[in-house]
């Protein structure tokens, strides 16, 4: 459901905290530790990779999170792994973050609902943490490809909902096949959404599909067996292109 009242900002010292008004209990800066969900034996597992996340779940409340630590890539993660410079509160990668989930929200578009953000200001820098309620029953469509081939009408499903999230001036800074969801209905949603942004324009939309295009052919080269072809691409971009003609 989409947000509707005006989302909580409460301040701990250095710790800024923004989370929705309609949570069950309020958010505490605990809710971000890792350690304080181990201790009641909440954390379901973890992933893996630069963009590792906690998977969550409160039995409390009944719901199931994914909690984020935002991490840097590339070389300057060398010089710093998890540490931005500080340009205001809103300015921050956790507060840009949460604020586009919640409009993607407010669209009706089915990517992840925004929980809380965090962040804690270390005096010229900051670091960022993120809670998202966790879109159950998924697997990415990197993972979907190992084992199955997926059916035409499926790539078009893929193609229209990248369509409706471009639509909506939703720009994703890193379309790939791993952030791409598939439920067992073979129902599409999008999720990561580090950097994205609303832009007005359209001039990133073609490169936004290219980038996808790319992780598909990588991985394809790189795994025996990835069922991925050009007809499945060609399947996308007809859901893409008729989701705009429509």
């Amino acid at each position: 459901m989409p947000t509707t009242k005006a989302p909580i900002s409460e301040q701990y010292g250095k710790q800024h905290i923004l989370y929705t008004a309609d949570v069950g209990s309020p958010i505490t800066t605990d809710w971000f530790e890792p350690s304080y969900w181990q201790q009641r034996d909440a954390l379901s597992s973890v992933g893996t990779g630069r963009g590792a996340a906690w998977f969550i779940h409160d039995s409390e409340q009944d719901q199931d999170y994914v909690l984020r630590h935002f991490r840097r890539g590339g070389l300057i993660a060398k010089l710093s792994k998890d540490r931005y410079i500080w340009t205001g509160l809103d300015n921050t990668r956790a507060w840009r973050e949460w604020t586009l989930l919640n409009y993607i929200q407010e669209c009706g578009l089915p990517g992840p609902r925004p929980l809380a953000a965090r962040v804690i200001r270390h005096g010229l820098f900051y670091t960022a943490d993120i809670l998202t309620y966790r879109i159950q029953n998924t697997r990415a469509l990197s993972d979907c490809l190992t084992d199955q081939k997926l059916s035409a009408a499926t790539w078009k499903s893929i193609g229209s909902c990248i369509r409706q999230f471009h639509a909506a001036h939703v720009y994703h800074a890193d379309l790939n096949a791993h952030n791409i969801l598939l439920n067992s209905d073979l129902d599409v949603s999008i999720i990561d959404f580090d950097k994205g942004r609303i832009d007005q324009s359209s001039a990133w939309q073609q490169k936004n599909l290219q980038r996808l295009q790319r992780s598909l052919t990588k991985l394809s080269g790189l795994m025996s067996g990835f069922n991925y072809c050009e007809d499945d691409w060609d399947a996308l971009e007809k859901g893409y292109f008729s989701e705009v003609s429509s």
